[in-house]
């Protein structure tokens, strides 16, 4: 009886965010303070009744102090094994914002880095989605 209640609810991905946030001098990462750790672009998950556009916002400050203007939905990435917990969809916004990060929330360090002064240890489809963002740009931030 459990198997057939446990296989009348569907598993589905969990929805969240990430926020390339533009500074003067580059973009922002933050450092994970928990595992999988390594640098990453801002974000995390979604609460049930909020917007995407309103995730985005929350936890580029949670995570960086920053208040940020969204300014394009860069793209969705959804590969289940993106991200090494549990499956993910993530919208990944690019944003505006003026003055420093400060880490916060879980990260444990922020910085600005440029397409030339990325760091080594990128988490999750990271990676991939500055190429992406890099390529859009046609440059260097």
């Amino acid at each position: 009886m459990r198997s057939e209640i446990a296989s009348s609810h569907p598993r589905n991905p969990f929805p969240t965010v990430d926020i390339i946030i533009e500074v003067e001098g580059g973009i922002v990462l933050i450092e994970r303070k928990n595992p999988p750790h390594g640098w990453a672009i801002p974000g995390g998950f979604v609460d049930y009744g909020e917007t995407v556009e309103a995730a985005a916002a929350r936890e580029a400050k949670e995570e960086t102090g920053l208040d940020v203007e969204l300014t394009a939905l860069l793209g969705v990435y959804s590969d289940p094994s993106r991200d090494p917990r549990h499956h993910t969809i993530s919208a990944v916004f690019v944003a505006s914002a003026t003055g420093q990060p400060v880490a916060d929330d879980d990260a444990a360090d922020a910085g600005v880095f440029t397409e030339d002064s990325l760091p080594a240890d990128i988490a999750f489809d990271h990676r991939k989605i500055l190429e992406h963002y890099f390529k859009s740009r046609g440059s260097s931030v």
